[in-house]
């Protein structure tokens, strides 16, 4: 079975991460969704707290993806998962330049890890998670760009 990694924040997970998952899956026949933390990331939604919403999100897919977190190197991660393949969507060049580096950077830890990189739909090229979130934050509505469970979550966030 061939599988790739698609690790990021999804802090959220937009219609944007989910139509990559879905279009990979016609590439790979299982998608592993690998929840890092990060420090140049806001943490404020915990990590059990975005795998749920992003098997919420993913739900439709059933067993064809798993939603994990993890912490440290990403090789090491894609190593442990038997795979060599990581996902990677792309909106703007500023992406590109961003994942090039990245990717760069772990083929010098590991010359096996190979990269796909996706365009995000047209439809979604636009969305990114820190605009959802500060919409979400400022009490707008971001159910045109998330999963319902998701404008859902974020609602309740903010009536707290």
């Amino acid at each position: 079975m061939s599988s790739v990694v698609y690790p990021g924040s999804f802090n959220p997970i937009t219609h944007g991460h989910t139509n990559i998952v879905e279009r990979a899956l016609s590439l790979f026949d299982h998608v592993v969704v690998a929840i890092g933390t990060s420090v140049d990331k806001d943490p404020t939604t915990y990590l059990a707290e975005r795998m749920e919403l992003c098997r919420a999100a993913l739900g439709h897919l059933g067993d064809q993806i798993t939603v994990e977190g993890f912490n440290g190197l990403l090789v090491d991660y894609v190593r442990s998962k038997n795979t060599r393949f990581v996902l990677r969507g792309l909106r703007t060049l500023t992406d590109y330049d961003y994942e090039f580096q990245m990717l760069s950077m772990n083929q010098s830890l590991d010359q096996d890890i190979e990269y796909v990189l996706l365009p995000t739909a047209h439809k979604w090229s636009f969305l990114s998670s820190s605009r959802v979130r500060e919409i979400a934050a400022l009490g707008g509505d971001i159910s045109n760009f998330v999963h319902p469970a998701i404008a859902d979550y974020y609602k309740e966030q903010a009536q707290s």
